[in-house]
């Protein structure tokens, strides 16, 4: 770490460290069973050149706003942990659930480590070349890098019922669905220097909105659907949850900052003027006159963002009906114009919805196995490093024997 150094013992401590487009969030917790317990947290603005579409552009920019939001949290906890579980976002990291159903040659035998730790492999190098194919379509080269971000099973059923962990169980027929995420290697190689510039053990690397997903949905049951949308800065992340369980996570390169774009254009203002304007505004503190030059001015971009949603949505494959209930997260949804073409109901008749779907925001106590204990995480933009220490939870520690799995057959792919 540049600016300071550790002085206590750190053991089931970490920090989670989600580098957005405009600000570097970061929290200090503790883990205490199955809770993080956040004793600090700390926020830094990244200038204009340190990030675009959710992905790096100036690594060291980003890694001196990272040191000065980890120093207002280790000033407030009084220690610096030494592991870090970091975010990841933008257009070109894809995450989906990949399933197999599996025929087991001798039914009556026990399932072992070593056969659950195969259906994971090849669930995982399925799933590899179906992103790697995907992103270089997308990218428009033939031969793109991709590395595994984070995984997790997210379902497993053994003749039918459902189980959580099918070690030592019995049956013939196995469905297994693992979630992964993958990045191009650029954006996962700069995360990566980050951590060791700030000389911090990097124990993962999250797909935001997979965290997120996860962190409001777990404490729902298996019976919960909704679609989750993080508003950025640069991009607009959305995860699919259906029936507990995370289908995919898709993300395209519109955020906040077009918006205030858009405003500093209509008004002749600089950029960070043009951003307090856009505060006010969400807060309902202009003017009447104010208050309609900027509801005109971003009119026909909300169009367009609404656009980004519903081409998004329609690429969820298999989706028999999408949940009819909308949750947001983010800096940028604090915009009342999202909410409103949200809810509006010009849905295109393409995306199977069965009514208009209701919009509410994620309330950082909606993240339930998370603990504040400054009593500052109060916004929107607080629910995705929330989300983060949710997810080391199982990491910080001895975790299960199914995560450890997922672990090992992600350091085999990654080789």
């Amino acid at each position: 770490m540049k600016f300071f150094s550790r002085s206590r013992k750190s053991e089931h401590w970490a920090i989670s460290l989600d580098i957005g487009t405009e600000f570097v969030k970061t929290l200090i917790f503790h883990i205490e069973g199955e809770r993080a317990v956040v004793k600090g947290a700390g926020k830094a603005r990244q200038r204009l050149s340190d990030m675009a579409g959710g992905a790096v552009t100036d690594i060291e920019g980003v890694i001196r706003n990272a040191d000065l939001a980890i120093a207002q949290a280790v000033k407030e906890a009084n220690i610096l942990p030494r592991e870090v579980i970091m975010g990841i976002a933008g257009e070109l990291v894809k995450g989906a659930t990949t399933r197999i159903r599996y025929i087991r040659p001798n039914p009556k035998s026990k399932i072992t480590v070593a056969e659950l730790e195969d259906l994971i492999r090849r669930v995982q190098r399925r799933a590899f070349d179906q992103a790697r194919a995907q992103l270089a379509w997308e990218s428009g080269h033939e031969e793109i890098d991709v590395k595994l971000v984070n995984a997790a099973v997210t379902d497993v059923k053994i003749d039918s019922p459902s189980i959580t962990n099918p070690i030592g169980f019995q049956g013939r027929e196995v469905h297994i669905g693992v979630f992964n995420a993958f990045a191009p290697i650029v954006h996962f190689g700069a995360l990566q220097t980050i951590a060791e510039e700030l000389e911090l053990d990097l124990m993962a690397i999250a797909a935001e909105p997979y965290a997120v997903a996860k962190a409001v949905s777990e404490g729902e049951g298996t019976s919960y659907s909704a679609i989750f949308m993080d508003i950025g800065g640069g991009t607009t992340d959305i995860a699919l949850v259906v029936n507990g369980g995370v289908v995919g996570t898709k993300m395209f390169a519109f955020g906040g900052r077009s918006f205030t774009r858009r405003i500093a254009a209509t008004l002749g203002l600089p950029f960070s003027q043009a951003e307090e304007i856009k505060l006010a505004y969400a807060r309902g503190e202009l003017s009447d006159e104010r208050t309609k030059i900027v509801a005109d001015a971003v009119r026909a971009d909300c169009e367009v963002w609404f656009a980004g949603v519903e081409l998004t949505l329609g690429e969820f494959q298999n989706i028999d009906l999408l949940p009819p209930r909308i949750l947001l997260c983010g800096g940028g949804s604090s915009l009342p114009d999202l909410v409103a073409i949200l809810e509006d109901g010009h849905w295109s008749k393409k995306l199977p919805f069965s009514k208009t779907p209701s919009v509410s925001h994620i309330e950082p106590k909606g993240v339930y196995s998370v603990v504040d204990e400054t009593k500052t995480l109060v916004s929107v933009q607080d629910v995705t490093p929330m989300a983060l220490a949710n997810l080391a939870i199982g990491l910080v520690g001895e975790g299960n024997v199914v995560d450890t799995l997922v672990g090992r057959a992600m350091t085999t792919l990654r080789k």
